[in-house]
């Protein structure tokens, strides 16, 4: 390379959103946030939604600076799955998404299976069942009689939306689509017989492009309003956040499974082939998109979700602490004396959390945590072990002995969670990096310029870029006993 490559990279959380800027030298990788935001939900009349051109003008805010540091060769955007706006006939936003969280989908599994036996459709679009699954929610407007879903006449998800705006053109990238429930596994196709089953109205679906491929430049409308001097594209980067974070993985050559650690724990491994096995289905596995319209096997787990609404429960008695403060209290609580189910049901809607945990442990007859230390080991000890089950799970339905797992995402910072992980798992745990799912964003444009040949390279381009830190197995025996009591949780 002749000179520095730079792109740009907008990654989307569920409580917060960043613009980081990438520069590639050739052999590493410099990052440089340059705006961050925060995420808030909005609940109006009972429902609750995302505060889409909030997050948009947000987006705009971030080009203007990365314009203001003499722009980008490229950008791309990355989001958490499911969601979707709907388009009118001229264009336009119907409706704020729906957050995926609202309560409005509460049925929509049952509701599926009045239609299709869950095997037969596991069978066909490969996707565990989540009530927030794109098809549940649908299904659920559809029955409901939602006027923007009537009057649709495109369907974006959240990123191929912000895309929208930003270039005028309409695409569906493939690691987005495959979150839906809606797809063909491993393939730019959706499942139109399944679609018409449920009614669902395929008029309104766009084609599914490949990630890495061009989705075109910045609108003229957009480059005026912004008044920047660099026009630049807009790739088609894995704009699911884990397919991007699972870009980032620092993998070798052993038999490897992958941790995206944030609000949501996403456990598992890379495949050529889904699998579409009962048992795969039973174990609440899910065939997922990655680079290459590879499949990520992976099981969704509740995650730092739960530890994130303690902290925001403690934070409004006026009790703030950081993570990292709070994670060095659980460190000093003995190992597994208190334990949760972190899927259980109670713990996926927000509010007073701590309150929650205590009550199901009450309600079980089990140790109560009464403190905020112990409550954060509990649920640090509690992934760990869900972790443990899953990868346990993850070995049967693919016959692959697990010799290591990568964490990455900002849960990758939380040492006491690693080592706690390398003691359960009774593997060596490797940690980073903690930018992830950013950065498999930016490798993904850097794919697409041409600057990085493939997958392998870009995951060398990783080792060069970050500090990757290693947690050897050590209190093994009691993560072992405890594991005992925790399946019995589940």
């Amino acid at each position: 390379m002749a000179e520095k490559r730079k792109v740009l990279a907008f990654d989307y959380g569920a409580s917060s959103g960043r613009a980081i800027v990438g520069e590639f030298d050739g052999n590493k990788i410099a990052l440089n946030e340059i705006h961050r935001f925060l995420n808030e939900p909005v609940t109006v009349s009972g429902s609750m939604y995302w505060d889409i051109l909030r997050l948009y003008h947000e987006l705009k805010q971030g080009i203007l600076k990365c314009d203001a540091l003499g722009g980008a060769d490229a950008m791309g955007i990355d989001t958490w799955g499911v969601d979707v706006g709907f388009l009118d006939k001229d264009g336009k936003l119907l409706n704020n998404p729906f957050h995926y969280r609202d309560s409005h989908t509460e049925n929509a599994v049952a509701r599926l299976e009045q239609v299709m036996p869950k095997k037969d459709l596991f069978a066909k679009v490969g996707l565990a069942f989540q009530k927030f699954n794109t098809l549940c929610q649908l299904v659920t407007m559809k029955d409901n009689g939602n006027v923007a879903l009537e009057n649709a006449k495109k369907m974006l998800f959240i990123p191929d939306l912000f895309n929208y705006f930003l270039t005028g053109e309409a695409a569906t990238e493939f690691t987005i689509a495959s979150t839906a429930q809606m797809i063909v596994p491993g393939k730019t196709e959706w499942a139109t017989d399944v679609l018409n089953a449920y009614g669902v109205n395929t008029d309104m679906l766009t084609d599914i492009v490949p990630c890495a491929s061009r989705l075109g430049n910045l609108s003229e409308s957009v480059m005026g309003e912004l008044g920047i001097k660099k026009n630049m594209p807009v790739i088609n980067v894995p704009e699911h956040d884990t397919a991007s974070a699972f870009v980032s993985v620092p993998a070798g050559e052993r038999n490897a499974a992958f941790l995206s650690s944030g609000t949501w724990s996403l456990l598992g491994t890379e495949l050529d082939q889904p699998i579409l096995t009962e048992e795969a289905m039973l174990s609440g596995y899910t065939n997922e998109g990655g680079i290459g319209c590879n499949i990520r096997f992976l099981k969704n787990i509740m995650g730092l979700w739960i530890i994130q609404e303690c902290k925001r429960y403690w934070d409004k008695q006026g009790e703030v602490l950081s993570f990292a403060q709070i994670a060095e209290g659980a460190a000093k609580v003995p190992a597994c004396k208190f334990l949760m189910n972190p899927d259980a049901d109670e713990f996926f809607s927000p509010f007073e959390m701590p309150v929650k945990i205590q009550k199901y442990c009450a309600d079980r007859g089990l140790p109560v945590p009464e403190t905020k230390f112990e409550i954060a080991r509990c649920i640090y000890d509690s992934l760990a072990l869900d972790y443990k089950h899953n990868i346990l799970a993850l070995e049967k339905i693919t016959g692959k002995k697990i010799e290591v797992l990568h964490i990455v995402g900002g849960g990758s910072n939380n040492a006491m969670l690693n080592q706690a992980t390398a003691d359960a798992l009774n593997i060596p745990v490797t940690a980073g990096p903690s930018e992830g799912t950013a950065l498999g964003n930016i490798l993904t444009q850097l794919i697409s310029l041409g600057d990085i040949k493939n997958l392998a390279e870009a995951r060398q381009v990783v080792k060069n870029s970050t500090d990757i830190k290693e947690y050897l197995p050590k209190d093994t025996a009691t993560y072992a006993q405890a594991y005992e009591k925790f399946i019995k949780l589940l």
